[in-house]
């Protein structure tokens, strides 16, 4: 389905300019502009910034899982060399903030609510003057009263529905079950996750009289000025965060923590700058972690494989009276059919680190076990997986009845399964070897929701033919300073040198932010608002109609005039800031980007050690704006879904509630041995209900299902299901088939 431009954005009209503009840049494989910055070392990242009489502070971490401060013993810690203070500030926060929260989570670190968690942070004139003071720091505790499970499977855990995840109920789904030629019914379950974003998260903190500057690593500025504010009960204009480089997010950099609160409260309390950089061991403690989930599937088809019947019920974890759930069945309300359906999330409050966004929330562990249930279903059926997922796509989404906006899946799947040799897998399990190498196959859907928040970005065209484009927008290594500068010179008609990109600055307008794959159509959104006003005055300066203006090399035309694009402009300066907002369509369609991914895996026929040989990922997001940073971020999304599928796992004491693996030697993310030849397959399409630029978001979408694929491959492999992500070889070796005959599945 093609849609014409709504009135999401006020303005209906058919046509898109970026349609008929000249300048060739939208969609090309340009290179990052800060690129060269960050591979020499020029790039200034948050920690490294120079500020003279800056002092040190590291947080000092819970040693119980919950309790109260009962005492801090400070005197012997303010004796060692170098220490200035020890901060234990009620205005100090205990969780992290959720992203686009725009206020302060819970605060007074007194109050201890998860092991790790910090509860004073040692100012020193160095950092290891301060690491080695807040190690030996010593803290008192009363333990808790009525203390809440450490494992969300404890008979102890209160278990409710979340205030913002209520059920979606339509039919029968038991009698569905019941009667279906075909059903299944499993369950799954996955770990938890951490973000591991490359840079640690770091603050550095500067009073300047009543005003407040933050340099630190953040994603989304406009919600983290109004966050800090409020932790610090000031007024958010009293506040200027600088985060130009941000070296990785994933989730854990979209809401203020610890760390930035530590810092802000330790420069005010001494009267100097205070810088704040988390450990890698206390980033995996103390942020943000993807709950774990346990996952029900039911499906039911009839005789022709149809879906009638479709149940997706999760068990997600988080902490007391913490609103974010894990939103599993995101995708599955609208990917397949099936009239008689249960989605359900439930939250068991438990005392681990807060819960949060981690990495594509809700379709990351959603998808990948529905695209596992999915390949259990379609063999059941002994149908194609592929033709399984294009007999079941629904023409409006069920039970709500909303129209989609567009649906690249079944392009994505063919487009994926021709380049991927699909028609040479053998669809029974244990038919190719491989010396002693179980070879297999798989195929998943990827799907996620599109989302456009609202976002402004200033664009000045200047008297000697260049542009600036002024946004607080980050770029969390995904490309923003490009596709926000391809966007002002296709529009402008300029050379991309000829156009400069500031980011990071909350001087600047307020961008979206990067977060939920929606930075890119927001601010880009904006952007283009901008350079529409930019080219309305260009317009009347040449005398000619604004449809009739073109703009290409720095050059305008337009009435059967010409003229240099500077000698237009003159002595001043034309800026414009634009700005964009959801509207309608937001409601009225069903938006999402789609994709399919397909895994051949080797399976070691004795030991049940995994290798991803292969993958091929087809991705269907709207217009392109930079094939390079695209397809930089499919493949980023897709090493993921590897380490989801096989080496990605937090795991917990549950006799203390500490984490075990918290740090990038034991918490084991895919590294270049894991990692194949990833082919990926970029789709152009045009979604006018998704943006002006009839862009869709695609930094997400990678993973939603990718694990999901690998899965099935490995099945395809050596006939086990397994049902409990990570895949590791301990949950194959012992359901194995016999290394010298052929066997039927066994489920582990």
């Amino acid at each position: 389905m093609r849609l014409p431009f709504s009135d999401m954005y006020n303005r209906p009209d058919e046509r898109n300019l970026l349609d008929h503009t000249g300048q060739g840049l939208i969609g090309k494989p340009l290179d990052r502009p800060e690129g060269p910055l960050k591979v020499s070392g020029a790039a200034t990242y948050s920690a490294e910034w120079k500020l003279p009489n800056c002092a040190e502070g590291v947080l000092a971490l819970a040693s119980i899982p919950q309790g109260t401060v009962r005492a801090i013993h400070a005197e012997p810690v303010l004796a060692m060399p170098g220490v200035i203070a020890v901060i234990a500030d009620k205005a100090m926060v205990r969780r992290s903030t959720q992203g686009t929260a725009g206020k302060a989570p819970a605060q007074d670190v007194t109050t201890v609510e998860y092991f790790g968690q910090p509860v004073a942070v040692v100012v020193a004139e160095t950092f290891e003057q301060a690491r080695d003071a807040a190690l030996a720091l010593r803290v008192d505790y009363d333990p808790a009263e009525k203390p809440v499970p450490l494992d969300p499977e404890s008979p102890q855990a209160e278990v409710e529905t979340p205030s913002d995840s209520k059920p979606i109920e339509g039919g029968d789904l038991d009698a569905a079950m019941r009667e279906a030629a075909f059903a299944i019914d499993v369950s799954y379950d996955t770990p938890g996750h951490a973000s591991a974003a490359m840079e640690p998260h770091v603050t550095i903190a500067e009073w300047q009289d009543d005003r407040l500057i933050l340099r630190g690593s953040y994603q989304m500025l406009s919600y983290n000025v109004k966050e800090i504010a409020d932790c610090l009960s000031i007024k958010p204009d009293k506040v200027r965060i600088i985060a130009p480089y941000v070296g990785g997010g994933f989730g854990s950099k979209l809401g203020i923590t610890h760390e930035a609160v530590a810092a802000a409260v330790a420069a005010r309390e001494i009267g100097r700058p205070v810088r704040v950089v988390m450990t890698r061991q206390q980033v995996f403690q103390t942020v943000m972690r993807r709950s774990e989930t346990r996952q029900r599937v039911r499906l039911a088809a009839d005789a022709g494989g149809r879906i009638v019947g479709l149940g997706h019920e999760a068990l997600v974890s988080n902490l007391p009276q913490e609103d974010f759930a894990e939103p599993v069945t995101q995708a599955t309300e609208f990917l397949y059919g099936g009239d008689n359906r249960l989605l359900k999330v439930e939250v068991a409050r438990i005392s681990r680190l807060t819960a949060g966004s981690v990495r594509a929330p809700g379709e990351a562990v959603g998808m990948q076990v529905l695209e596992a249930a999915m390949d259990e279903l379609a063999e059941a059926i002994g149908m194609d997986p592929i033709e399984l997922r294009k007999r079941n796509l629904p023409a409006t989404v069920p039970v709500e009845g909303t129209p989609y906006s567009s649906r690249m899946l079944v392009e994505a799947l063919e487009a994926g399964a021709k380049a991927f040799g699909w028609d040479r897998r053998q669809p029974t399990p244990c038919q190719t070897r491989e010396g002693d190498w179980w070879i297999g196959h798989g195929v998943a859907s990827a799907a996620r929701v599109n989302m456009m928040v609202p976002a402004e970005a200033r664009v000045t065209l200047n008297p000697d033919g260049s542009a600036l484009v002024e946004t607080d927008q980050t770029d969390i290594g995904t490309g923003s300073y490009a596709i926000l500068g391809q966007i002002a010179g296709e529009m402008l008609g300029l050379p991309i040198e000829r156009v400069k990109v500031e980011l990071g600055d909350t001087r600047l307008p307020a961008g979206a932010g990067s977060g939920g794959s929606f930075g890119a159509i927001s601010t880009g959104s904006a952007v283009m608002r901008a350079c529409e006003a930019i080219r309305e005055t260009l317009a009347k300066k040449l005398g000619c109609e604004a449809e009739e203006l073109q703009l290409k090399d720095g050059v305008a035309s337009g009435g059967g005039k010409q003229q240099p694009i500077a000698g237009l402009v003159q002595e001043k300066p034309l800026a414009e800031t634009g700005s964009i907002k959801p509207g309608k369509t937001a409601k009225d369609f069903s938006q999402a980007s789609y994709g399919a991914f397909f895994a051949e895996v080797a399976v070691h026929a004795f030991t049940g050690e995994t290798r991803v040989r292969r993958m091929t990922g087809a991705f269907g997001f709207g217009r392109v704006l930079n094939a390079k940073t695209a397809r930089s971020q499919c493949l980023g999304g897709m090493v993921w879904g590897i380490g989801s599928a096989l080496t990605e796992e937090l795991a917990f004491d549950l006799r203390d509630g500490h984490l075990v693996n918290h740090d990038l030697a034991e918490y084991h993310v895919p590294v270049h041995a894991d990692v194949p030849a990833i082919e990926v397959i970029l789709l152009e399409e045009r979604d006018a209900a998704a943006s002006p630029l009839q862009a869709k978001g695609v930094g997400e979408l990678g993973i939603c299902g990718a694990a999901g694929a690998i899965a099935n491959a490995i099945h395809n492999a050596c006939g086990v299901r397994v049902r409990s992500f990570p895949l590791t070889l301990d949950k194959l070796i012992d359901q194995l088939p016999d290394p010298f005959a052929p066997a039927t599945a066994k489920v582990a």
